[in-house]
């Protein structure tokens, strides 16, 4: 008796090349480059957002072996959240706070780290960022990479929440590298886009915490002149200059003075 093997039905074959497909190791490192692209991480921070959830799970499902279709998940995520960014803006009839932060030296390093180290450190920053901000009162607008931008009613506890931040950031730990924050403020009428603020209030706070050091927190007079004097330590940084900011503009190190009692 000749005994020949029935052929293998056609879904199950179908079924062996898509995952084969999904796992070749050209199409998951296509993936992993447009997800690159995207701004921001879905996996942090974790809001209870449907789409955190979703982020989570995708991470999780089959986290064993690539996967191009759950890099491209997660991508699409991403790009939704960049979209619905956190929380309620700030309400203030003269003016808002805005706060750029930014890791010093996070490139050089994120170029021979790896994408799981560098991944884990934006995680943890992040954590850190939008507790402390929305501690305050403010709100992230965006992320931007190794940074986020910010908006607060109250300058004071825009001037507290940056403090805070790179203060909890310098203790975080990561293989190789040293993380330090710095942050610059700057108050004044921007214009709102959707979820997104415009215009030169927008730059000025850019080009002012782009002239402060690792662990340093600027801000320009519009934001000092609002705060009380008994709250903060106040000194000049004399020597700032920025390309497409007022001649006139004057900039300050701030840093909160915190009571005892």
């Amino acid at each position: 008796m000749i005994v020949t093997e029935r052929p293998e039905p056609w879904h199950r074959r179908t079924r062996r090349f898509l995952r084969a497909t999904d796992q070749r190791g050209e199409l998951v490192r296509g993936a992993r480059f447009l997800r690159r692209l995207v701004p921001g991480d879905p996996l942090v921070p974790s809001t209870g957002r449907s789409s955190d959830r979703l982020a989570r799970l995708l991470a999780e499902a089959g986290a064993d072996r690539p996967s191009a279709t759950r890099e491209l998940g997660l991508a699409a995520v991403q790009a939704w959240q960049a979209v619905r960014r956190s929380g309620a803006a700030p309400v203030s009839a003269d003016g808002i706070t805005v706060l750029f932060t930014d890791l010093v030296g996070f490139s050089t390093w994120a170029l021979q780290a790896g994408d799981e180290r560098v991944l884990e450190l934006l995680r943890s920053v992040g954590e850190v960022t939008e507790s402390v901000v929305t501690g305050h009162g403010g709100s992230i607008v965006k992320g931007l990479g190794d940074g986020v931008m910010a908006v607060f009613a109250d300058p004071g506890e825009a001037v507290n929440a940056a403090y805070e931040t790179c203060s909890a950031v310098s203790v975080i730990k990561a293989e190789g590298y040293l993380p330090h924050l710095r942050a610059g403020l700057h108050r004044g009428n921007p214009r709102r886009v959707g979820d997104d603020y415009l215009g030169v209030d927008v730059n000025i706070a850019a080009r002012v915490m782009a002239a402060a050091d690792g662990d340093e927190v600027l801000a320009s007079g519009s934001v000092v002149d609002e705060l009380d004097p008994g709250a903060v330590i106040v000194r000049p940084r004399r020597s700032f200059r920025a390309k497409g900011t007022p001649k006139d503009l004057r900039v300050y190190r701030v840093v909160p003075r915190y009571s005892t009692s």
